[in-house]
């Protein structure tokens, strides 16, 4: 993984709290930032964190929960150092997609309230994809996909295998009549090639510069892609 030691990838999270019209609080789950976020920190790879609104993006309260725990969410709970990196993420309208060799969009469910119609987001992944960048997102952030364009005014997700948290998954967490929208349906509804494996199973899926994966069992197989498409 030598040759990534000089690359760098920048993570965008959510700055989205609330859970639609419930007295619920949403963002980004947590195993779906720890996770790459050491898969790209192990290879040597610089991480920039960046959000909406900057500083402190909010954690979704149930992926803090004992059942979702993994190994690298408890590296998280920790590393001060990275806790502090997240509690200052930078905005993501100053940055610029030319600094950076790849990007990586944690899910949850905030993305698809405030990633979704991004026009910074969306100015971003398409000046990555112009540059010849991959562009990652796991779960419910393959959301910031659906309204990208190439430069001759096509989604770019159309025709593309691209994956992303299903209609069988959002029923599962009864969250289906909760969310704006169903992100399968609205993949399909761009032109997409949407796959899907069983439920809560990991699936990543890379189609040219675009990968994606479907849950937050695939965000490490996602970053592994991303690294991958780096080297």
């Amino acid at each position: 993984m030598n040759n990534l030691a000089n690359k760098q990838v920048l993570m965008v999270l959510t700055s989205h709290d609330k859970l639609g019209n419930l007295d619920e609080k949403t963002g980004f789950w947590v195993e779906e930032f720890a996770a790459p976020y050491y898969a790209f920190i192990d290879a040597g790879v610089k991480v920039t964190l960046a959000s909406p609104l900057g500083g402190q993006p909010p954690i979704d309260p149930k992926s803090e929960l004992a059942d979702f725990q993994t190994a690298a969410t408890n590296r998280f709970d920790n590393d001060d150092a990275a806790k502090n990196q997240l509690a200052n993420t930078l905005v993501l309208a100053d940055l610029n997609a030319g600094d950076y060799d790849g990007v990586f969009y944690p899910g949850g469910h905030g993305p698809l309230w405030d990633l979704t119609d991004n026009v910074a987001s969306i100015a971003l992944i398409e000046a990555f994809l112009a540059a010849n960048k991959p562009v990652a997102a796991v779960c419910h952030a393959t959301a910031a996909l659906l309204n990208i364009k190439t430069a001759a005014g096509e989604f770019v997700v159309k025709g593309k295998a691209v994956t992303g948290f299903s209609n069988t998954e959002e029923d599962a967490v009864q969250l289906t009549d909760v969310v704006p929208f169903l992100l399968e349906d609205e993949l399909k509804k761009r032109g997409a090639d949407y796959q899907k494996v069983a439920d809560w199973h990991a699936f990543a899926v890379q189609d040219g510069l675009v990968i994606s994966g479907q849950n937050p069992a695939s965000s490490e197989l996602t970053a592994e892609k991303l690294l991958a498409a780096m080297a």
